[in-house]
């Protein structure tokens, strides 16, 4: 008999107090366990998530950052032996009618992101400029120089295979960690595909943490992180041309 994989269903959350509860209600009934890591919330995020018995939750003593939270989830799927992992945010933004999707998507794949600009959903959100700016000028920079189709680097609704996960070595703990694991991923070799979801923007103004809320700072970070994340896995855009030919 074909073994039934295990999915896990992970949210980070930093502060997230207002839609706690209504995401998780949602979330749970897809009948998964659900993993919340709770990234060192200032508000009652905590105490709210301690009323619960029907997730698991993981909590930074101190904020640690958006990458630190997805690499404690991944290494919760890999210590507890699943197959599959879910992530997306805990805003409201990601619509978790989406899981089973996603899920059945990451069966034949290594990775399964989300993606805002595949298509267009009926009244969904209009992206501020500058965000949607950065996402396409970094998309298009991912995709040539490693050799990928993205059109959405940055969605945090994804599926990942466990097992590709340990092949990847990812450091990076703040907002820019997804590009580092696109680089890892092309280091990798790992099989991905988009998957279409509604662009909804709840909060246009978000923080990314002070000198990254300025558009121009937060870009020249990214462009860094990318750079030095190439040079770390040892990647050139001749090594990611071979790897496309083989």
């Amino acid at each position: 008999m074909k073994h039934r994989e295990k999915a896990l269903i992970a949210l980070p959350v930093y502060n997230e107090a207002k839609t706690i509860h209504s995401v998780l209600d949602q979330v749970v009934g897809y009948g998964h366990p659900v993993l919340v890591v709770n990234d060192g919330s200032t508000d009652e995020t905590l105490s709210l998530l301690e009323q619960r018995d029907d997730i698991i939750v993981v909590s930074h003593e101190a904020n640690s950052g958006y990458g630190a939270a997805l690499l404690t989830a991944f290494q919760y799927a890999q210590d507890n032996a699943f197959d599959i992992v879910v992530t997306m945010d805990c805003d409201g933004q990601h619509e978790p009618q989406l899981i089973p999707k996603f899920i059945k998507a990451c069966h034949s794949v290594d990775i399964v992101s989300g993606s805002r600009y595949l298509k267009q959903f009926e009244g969904q959100s209009e992206p501020p400029a500058q965000r949607l700016f950065i996402n396409r000028r970094v998309t298009t920079e991912l995709n040539q120089r490693l050799g990928f189709q993205l059109t959405d680097a940055f969605c945090g609704f994804k599926a990942y295979r466990v097992e590709a996960l340990s092949k990847l070595d990812v450091t990076e703990t703040g907002y820019a960690m997804p590009l580092q694991l696109w680089v890892e991923a092309a280091r990798a070799g790992l099989t991905i595909v988009e998957l279409p979801v509604p662009l909804i923007y709840l909060d246009e103004n978000r923080s990314f943490g002070g000198a990254l809320d300025d558009g121009s700072t937060r870009l020249n970070y990214y462009h860094f992180v990318l750079d030095r994340s190439m040079v770390r896995s040892g990647l050139t855009k001749s090594s990611v041309q071979s790897m496309a030919s083989c």
